[in-house]
């Protein structure tokens, strides 16, 4: 038996050893076998979910290697680099949309707090230009801070809090709407003067609660989105008058209906480049003003899409955030799962195996794939990590 165990044991270790000899400069290698059993004298307990995983104690932002199948997502020379920052404005906290023909990022503000934004004030749809950004990364090892543009948007763009496209050439956001003003689905211009198109704003008359995240049914011009109350405990919007639901709406026909519910707090999703299946998060154990309740879900769900009705069908979990809450999510072209939870970004496999994380310590809502690489949202900073994965097209034209 003693035998056996030493044999494990360096097993591990030369297997830890050559994982680490391809690793990234910017990535830690962390084998789940080292810390399945830590013992009663273990001091760095994580009683709260708020606090990230970190065991080998390295400074972030850095990668997180849990499985050798990460190494295909990250390839030989990933590192994170900051590209802005402003610590007294969270700037880049949703919604991001890359558009690929002006090689520049979308993305909104946040609420409250440091986003300045809420029942009075709305929140502030900017953009970067990724061409400036790859220009200051060639001309220095370090980070660097490219100067973002705020965009003049109409009224009737209130507290955009998530996005995707380019949607036929625009933006297309949902906006969670703010005091008496509706929550709404909306097209913007991605050009001057950024005019926009609302396409839906209300369930046959009735307001939605705060409308937090959207994606196209791959193929079609189908729309599905996220309908939290999150606006009302946030304090910008009415108590709910509907269920925290999914909605499906079809533009050409005005249909809108609900295709999943039972959720606390649904918040980002995703569709399958084949289009038959859909990923729900569900932040239910964030009920802001109200704390965090653990027990309640930090959920990733995952459904089959009815291919005729596309009602989303055979729920079942398919992940579980060990630090912070799921927020938006993205796929990339090999399967795997990313969103942005209490630590920084997570990504499973298409098995919901937790392979990597991008390691940045902090509370981070959103991702988009850029040409330069993965951009991450960070409330006060944007980063952006030169990994070689490449995420699903999510234009429709």
């Amino acid at each position: 038996m003693m035998k056996l165990a030493v044999s494990v044991i360096l097993a591990v270790a030369l297997a830890a050893a050559s994982y680490a000899t391809l690793l990234s400069p910017g990535a830690v290698y962390i084998d789940p076998l080292l810390y399945n059993v830590v013992g009663a004298n273990y001091t760095e307990w994580r009683n709260s979910s708020t606090v990230g995983f970190n065991p080998t104690i390295t400074a972030p932002p850095f990668i997180q290697v849990f499985d050798p199948s990460f190494l295909d997502v990250i390839g030989s020379s990933a590192t994170i680099r900051s590209i802005a920052s402003n610590l007294g404005f969270a700037f880049a906290y949703e919604a991001p949309i890359y558009v690929p023909d002006l090689n520049v990022v979308f993305f909104v503000s946040g609420g409250g707090g440091l986003g300045y934004s809420g029942r009075y004030n709305n929140s502030a749809v900017s953009m970067i230009n990724m061409t400036e950004v790859d220009a200051a990364l060639a001309s220095t090892t370090g980070n660097v801070n490219i100067q973002v543009q705020t965009l003049h948007l109409p009224d009737t763009v209130q507290m955009v809090n998530g996005g995707t496209g380019p949607y036929k050439g625009d933006l297309l956001f949902v906006t969670a709407g703010r005091a008496l003003l509706p929550p709404s689905v909306v097209r913007v211009n991605p050009y001057p003067p950024y005019n926009a198109t609302v396409l839906l704003d209300n369930f046959l008359g009735r307001q939605f609660n705060s409308l937090n995240d959207i994606k196209i049914l791959p193929g079609t011009d189908i729309m599905f989105f996220t309908d939290p109350a999150y606006g009302w405990l946030s304090d910008f919007r009415p108590d709910p008058k509907l269920p925290s639901q999914v909605y499906r709406f079809d533009p050409s026909t005005g249909q809108v209906r609900v295709v999943a519910d039972q959720f606390v707090q649904p918040n980002g999703i995703a569709v399958s480049a084949d289009a038959k299946s859909a990923f729900v998060t569900d932040t239910g154990a964030f009920e802001v003003s109200n704390g965090i309740n653990q027990t309640r879900p930090v959920t990733i769900y995952q459904f089959d899409v009815d291919p005729r009705t596309q009602s989303f069908t055979n729920r079942r979990v398919f992940a579980y955030s060990d630090s912070g809450a799921p927020d938006g999510i993205q796929l990339d072209t090999m399967g795997n799962v990313y969103s942005g939870c209490g630590d920084g970004i997570h990504v499973w496999n298409a098995e919901g195996t937790l392979i990597g994380k991008f390691y940045l310590n902090s509370t981070t809502s959103q991702i988009v794939f850029t040409k330069s690489g993965l951009v991450i949202l960070e409330a006060t900073t944007m980063y952006v990590t030169n990994i070689q994965a490449h995420g699903m097209t999510l234009a429709t034209w």
